[in-house]
């Protein structure tokens, strides 16, 4: 195959390397290290010529503004649009209804933070086995209860690459009134950085614009967690 052949040759899912399949990957390092067009696929299952189902999910995303946009549109233009049909639109419909009845569930049935061991307690089996280093924002209402649980980035967390209205997008539009970032450390160790702290003061100082309190970030490690409020690290008050 030539290089010009080969840059325009889109692989199918099943030429995709095992661990990079939507669901291969799903059940080797969970759901949360799927992109929304990856998650997308797995619903989908299948593309049409000429894109793989990943590509579809992408095109939809991009077509429908991503998934605040697909709530948005009604079930027939859905089945109408290039690669979804009656069957997909319809699962689609009913998995983005099923999201927004889990979202409206009862407030005394959200867990409650109160201390970093909480937050732990939430997320520390599941952050603390990531290969890569994942960014979080967890959306408290005003008793501290946790609304939604947000991944804003993963990679390398340091504050040159993590940008701060990020941090903040899910908590504006669904109008929380405080976050708490919790990011993991792959190598177990859970010390803040200097990098780390850096990100917290930028986020304090945004969030005091924003009029939204930054809680806490706390860093995951293996078996282990570090509270930057509790360490005096990047917080001023």
């Amino acid at each position: 195959m030539t290089s010009e052949t080969r840059d325009s040759y889109h692989l199918t899912i099943k030429e995709l390397p095992a661990d990079e399949r939507p669901r291969e990957k799903l059940r080797l390092r969970g759901e949360t290290s799927l992109s929304t067009a990856e998650l997308l696929a797995i619903l989908l299952s299948t593309g049409v010529k000429g894109e793989t189902v990943i590509e579809v999910a992408q095109r939809l995303l991009v077509e429908r503004d991503g998934l605040p946009g697909l709530v948005r549109t009604d079930y027939d233009e859905l089945r109408r649009t290039h690669g979804l049909g009656e069957a997909k639109a319809a699962k689609l419909k009913a998995t983005l209804e099923l999201a927004r009845r889990l979202s409206a569930v009862q407030p005394e049935d959200r867990p409650r933070i109160s201390s970093p061991e909480d937050v732990y307690l939430l997320l520390g089996s599941e952050m603390s086995i990531l290969d890569q280093e994942q960014l979080r924002v967890l959306l408290l209402d005003t008793k501290n209860r946790v609304t939604r649980t947000v991944t804003v980035y993963q990679g390398s967390v340091n504050s040159a690459q993590v940008r701060v209205a990020e941090l903040f997008r899910d908590a504006v539009r669904l109008n929380a009134p405080a976050v708490i970032l919790v990011h993991n450390h792959p190598s177990g160790d859970p010390e803040p950085s200097q990098a780390d702290a850096q990100i917290t003061r930028e986020a304090e100082n945004a969030g005091e614009l924003l009029g939204i309190e930054v809680v806490d970030h706390v860093v995951i490690g293996s078996g282990r967690f570090s509270s930057l409020r509790r360490a005096g690290m990047g917080f001023s008050r």
